[in-house]
């Protein structure tokens, strides 16, 4: 089956899994103590210039958020996000089960706006009632966003100018970073790292097993008083540490990380341009390895024995919203066995 359903249906990048290999035999240390994730934090901090950066490994993007917000959030605050956030609406209540509210706004195609904030904290702040509800703790956005969008530099600026005035941590979700560093015209992993409080780079979606890096930059706050112990209580902690450690240790070695992004987002223009000529429309314009785009029903039921990718959501009652994803393991051939199949349903 051709597969253009997500990024982390493959095993890990032959340099990932060399790794593992070559270092199996060896005794280490655990919880991440070991020398290949000691290494993998030097490189990620070079990577980042953040010489004082913390960083911890953990194995996947849901567990990543919920530990490091519930880590940065007093027991009675919320988590701003947009509305269309992946914390609100694809991680099934896992920031609400343990005791905080994500509080929704509207989103642009995705993305939260800094005005929308801004009128949120006003009136939030000039609510006398405001001692009974959730009070917003922290803010929290994705790059890229749920929806394949990307912030620009001026906008994440905005953004983390308003957390500094009301003394809001900014959260960055980089499940899929290396694909939104890769199709960004104007950020890149120094900036990013300069204008948030942590964030975590995705290592699941983008060439490893599983992973992911929870990087604290302490640049207005610093990292969590006993944020490690914070990730045991939450069952988040990995004996085995390494095995995250060993595959950073990989990705961040000869820019092998960002070759993976690059690698998708030229397979996902590829895929973009082959559908805008066979003539769908897109749902909006996404420049990263998520294409969200507008099917007839009865061409759906055509294309899924053949391809497999996402069903999102109705559009109307004649179409389907559907997203097809790219990601390092797409292969020239994959985009040519879809124009195959595409020109045969013409």
């Amino acid at each position: 089956m051709l597969s253009f359903e997500c990024d982390y249906n493959n095993g890990a990048h032959p340099m990932v899994l060399q790794h593992l290999i070559e270092t199996n035999h060896e005794i280490s240390l655990t919880y991440g103590f070991d020398r290949w994730s000691e290494a993998a934090r030097e490189k990620i901090r070079l990577a980042c210039e953040l010489p004082e950066a913390d960083i911890y490994f953990l194995q996947g993007g849901t567990q990543a958020n919920a530990v490091v917000i519930d880590s940065l959030l007093r027991s009675y605050e919320g988590v701003v996000c947009a509305e269309s956030g992946h914390i609100n609406v694809h991680e099934a209540g896992a920031i609400e089960a343990s005791g905080h509210r994500v509080i929704a706004l509207p989103a642009d195609n995705g993305k939260l706006c800094n005005d929308e904030l801004e009128s949120f904290m006003q009136v939030y702040l000039h609510d006398e009632s405001r001692e009974h509800v959730a009070q917003p703790g922290m803010v929290y956005i994705t790059f890229p966003t749920e929806l394949g969008t990307l912030y620009t530099a001026k906008e994440i600026e905005m953004l983390y100018g308003t957390c500094q005035k009301y003394g809001l941590p900014l959260f960055i979700d980089g499940a899929r970073l290396a694909y939104g560093l890769a199709a960004s015209e104007d950020i890149s992993l120094p900036w990013l790292a300069r204008h948030c409080d942590a964030f975590y780079i995705g290592g699941t979606k983008c060439g490893a097993l599983c992973g992911e890096a929870v990087v604290f930059t302490n640049h207005h706050i610093p990292t969590p008083r006993g944020f490690f112990s914070n990730v045991k209580r939450h069952g988040a902690l990995s004996a085995k540490g390494r095995l995250a450690g060993v595959q950073f240790d990989a990705l961040f070695t000869d820019g092998l990380y960002m070759q993976l992004g690059r690698q998708a987002i030229s397979m996902a223009m590829h895929v973009k341009r082959m559908l805008a000529d066979a003539g769908f429309r897109f749902y909006l314009d996404s420049p990263t390895n998520q294409q969200f785009v507008i099917i007839p029903n009865a061409l759906v039921q055509e294309l899924k024995p053949q391809v497999d990718f996402t069903l999102w959501g109705p559009f109307d009652a004649d179409h389907m919203l559907c997203r097809f994803v790219t990601s390092w393991a797409t292969t020239a051939e994959d985009i040519a066995r879809l124009g195959d199949i595409l020109n045969k349903t013409k």
